[in-house]
């Protein structure tokens, strides 16, 4: 698994045809036979600032990405805006781009991926567990390579074993590193299996908890505007949001952002949520908007639940029940 920058360049990875990771201080000093002793050594006087086993643990993720990878290994992304996964094949040896140290990708590697996407929803609760990893590189565990490129669904017994999939030396000071991030990605999931109503009911109810009034469409043509939020609840006094909600899989294009402007007053605000993410021409079309517009992904969606959890009503906490559990800090 290669995570670039969390999964942000999904998009560049397979419009570049690579698969990169960041460290950009250590980039330029990066090459095949160097060893875990010598790139610690070289990144802790880099970055001095860095804790010994945070530092440990970017050297092991580094060195497994230049010398332990092969040309021919199989290679995985993930897009925690689209819930899709990218898989392919590794066709060459590690390169050095100076010209992409700033994007977060100057240690890289070509990849062959392949043309279809991965939903995450078709994968096993396993297998979706292991691929959870907030480590920007690690191994994925053979159960779950089975269930990807075979689609042979893991046993009970195997899933619940301990992947192995990751070196001691990769291990942060903080075992519980991971959790915040799986427990994010189930309530995605839990999220995303509700109907359509049920997400325009769950968007309406986030948007009451930060202290709008809402109006909600029945079902039936909206005119491209599935909720009305203001502090009034009728709209009248402002801001005026005016909320589209898209419940599908694919993504948004430019051409449903630019119809859902050019109905808008010009002192209307516009929300638009899309569970299968934006392109990045629906991006630039947002950009460039006559009105202020901000897009909520699913990832989006997510955090502001979570933050306004404790002052979101019932009806709203029924459809996605959660419970507050408290890490270390």
């Amino acid at each position: 698994m290669i995570r670039g920058d969390g999964g942000k360049l999904y998009d560049d990875f397979r419009d570049k045809q690579v698969a990169a990771i960041g460290w950009s201080p250590f980039a330029p000093y990066v090459k095949p036979g160097l060893s875990r002793e010598k790139l610690f050594d070289l990144y802790q006087e880099l970055e001095p600032q860095i804790k010994p086993g945070t530092a440990r643990s970017g050297t092991s993720q580094i060195w497994r990405f230049v010398n332990e990878m092969q040309k021919g290994d199989w290679a995985i992304t993930y897009s925690p805006s689209n819930r899709t996964y990218l898989l392919g094949k590794i066709v060459s040896d590690f390169e050095y781009h100076a010209e992409w140290l700033e994007d977060g990708m100057g240690i890289a590697r070509q990849v062959k991926w392949n043309p279809e996407e991965i939903d995450r929803d078709n994968l096993s609760d396993a297998t979706r567990n292991t691929l959870g990893s907030t480590l920007t590189v690690f191994r994925v565990p053979d159960f779950a390579m089975n269930e990807l490129l075979q689609g042979k669904k893991p046993a009970s017994d195997v899933a619940k074993e301990a992947p192995g999939s990751v070196d001691e030396d990769e291990a942060v000071s903080n075992p519980l590193r991971d959790m915040e991030m799986i427990a994010f990605e189930g309530i995605k999931d839990r999220i995303n299996r509700l109907d359509w109503d049920e997400m325009q009911n769950l968007v309406a109810g986030v948007l009451r908890s930060m202290g709008y009034k809402t109006q909600v469409s029945p079902a039936g043509a909206d005119r491209g505007k599935d909720i009305i939020a203001s502090p009034d609840g009728f709209g009248f006094e402002n801001p005026r949001i005016i909320v589209e909600v898209k419940h599908r899989r694919e993504q948004m294009g430019s051409q449903q952002i630019r119809s859902f402007i050019g109905g808008r007053h010009k002192d209307d605000r516009g929300l638009y949520v899309s569970t299968g993410g934006f392109s990045k021409d629906a991006r630039y079309e947002a950009d460039r908007s006559t009105i202020p517009l901000t897009l909520w992904t699913l990832d989006d969606l997510v955090r502001a639940l979570v933050e306004n959890y404790e002052q979101v009503d019932i009806e709203t906490k029924l459809l996605v029940p959660l419970k507050r559990t408290y890490l270390p800090a």
